[in-house]
């Protein structure tokens, strides 16, 4: 038993460690992925949905200490207790989403690792396997410095989470795991390679024949059978490739869409907000004298939202912006940067630079006027 537990111990306390990094790194990522659990299509408490970031960040610090916790024997009951209570609501979460097909991606990883749902519910079962162990056998779980060092590593480690988590929400992620980093080109993340695996859907009618009912399942095909058809369900067996880049386009107030144009522009800044009626003043402010600059030096500037056309006119009166907003989808913005208004480079389709507002001045502006 001591030796299940020890190597229990290393195995849960690492996992528990990486994958609150990992969240930790993006935490505002992880908030959205909360507020779809929260949504009433999920488990219906949408009343949540306002404090998903709270919520975000003191999950995954309470993560990350307990993998710390656990690894240095701090507090080993109350470790113990935490991660079982912890790992059974997560079992149960990621059975729920799984069984019933409610989200697709549990955000485990954030972005950096996409396991399936069911994927993801095989994960938290071997980690309650191990917590069990570690339940059982907690009188083996010993402190490996004495009590004032471990108290210091403790507390060390809870300090380090709420700072990393403060710093990536004024800024961005450290590592950007998304199709929209630095150096990725969106129009190639769009496109599909002609030999990708296609998706394979089965279908299964169901007709009436001879008074029975019958079912006939193909793969798409409408099936040659002499009697009365009913319904067909369908069930997808494999999703196919998916591109990285989903759900991305610039359109503009009639509906024309204007994404190939935008993407093909060799000095682009886009200023992204996914919603205006939200966007931080303290960075709708900066705006102004930034395009004004950029536009001097040579580039195009546009900017993209969700929002509606009173807004966009609101804003841009608001502000006195001289560049226009164009819509595009609010997921696919939120996932383009962590941060409202956030801003790009783009060169070609090509990430230059990517920056929070907060740091709108690191943003190097190198064009100069043409003569």
């Amino acid at each position: 038993m001591k030796y299940l537990v020890s190597i229990s111990r290393i195995f849960v306390g690492v996992l528990f460690i990486i994958s609150g990094l990992i969240k930790l790194n993006d935490p505002l990522g992880f908030s959205y992925k909360l507020q779809e659990y929260f949504s009433v299509e999920v488990l219906n408490i949408p009343f949540l949905e306002p404090y998903a970031l709270m919520i975000s960040v003191l999950v995954v610090v309470f993560e990350v200490i307990l993998g710390v916790f656990l690894l240095i024997g701090y507090k080993p009951k109350f470790t113990v207790w935490s991660l079982l209570l912890m790992i059974v609501f997560f079992t149960f979460l990621t059975f729920y989403s799984a069984y019933f097909d409610k989200v697709k991606d549990c955000g485990c990883f954030g972005d950096a690792l996409k396991l399936t749902p069911w994927g993801s519910f095989t994960k938290d079962v071997v980690l309650l396997f191990f917590i069990l162990i570690l339940f059982f056998g907690v009188k083996h779980i010993k402190p490996v410095f004495n009590n004032l060092q471990i108290t210091i590593l403790a507390s060390l480690s809870f300090i380090f989470s709420f700072w990393l988590a403060y710093h990536v929400l004024m800024h961005l992620p450290v590592i950007d795991f998304r199709a929209y980093k630095i150096g990725n080109n969106i129009r190639e993340g769009m496109s599909i390679p002609e030999n990708a695996p296609k998706p394979v859907v089965e279908y299964y009618w169901k007709f009436k024949v001879d008074g029975k009912e019958k079912i006939i399942t193909t793969t798409g095909t409408y099936p040659s059978v002499d009697g009365e058809f009913l319904s067909v369900d369908t069930k997808v067996i494999s999703e196919g490739y998916q591109p990285p880049v989903v759900d991305f386009s610039i359109e503009n107030s009639d509906g024309d869409d204007l994404t190939q144009q935008f993407l093909s522009e060799q000095n682009l800044i886009i200023i992204v907000s996914y919603s205006l009626e939200h966007m931080e003043k303290a960075g709708a402010d900066k705006l102004k004298t930034f395009s004004d600059a950029a536009l001097k030096k040579g580039y195009k500037v546009i900017g993209l939202t969700a929002s509606g056309d009173a807004e966009k006119e609101r804003i841009k009166k608001q502000y006195q912006l001289n560049f226009d907003f164009y819509l595009c989808d609010e997921k696919a913005l939120k996932t383009v940067v962590r941060s409202n208004p956030g801003i790009l480079e783009l060169h070609k389709g090509t990430v230059k630079q990517k920056v929070h507002w907060n740091d709108l001045e690191d943003l190097k502006l190198l064009l100069k006027v043409k003569s």
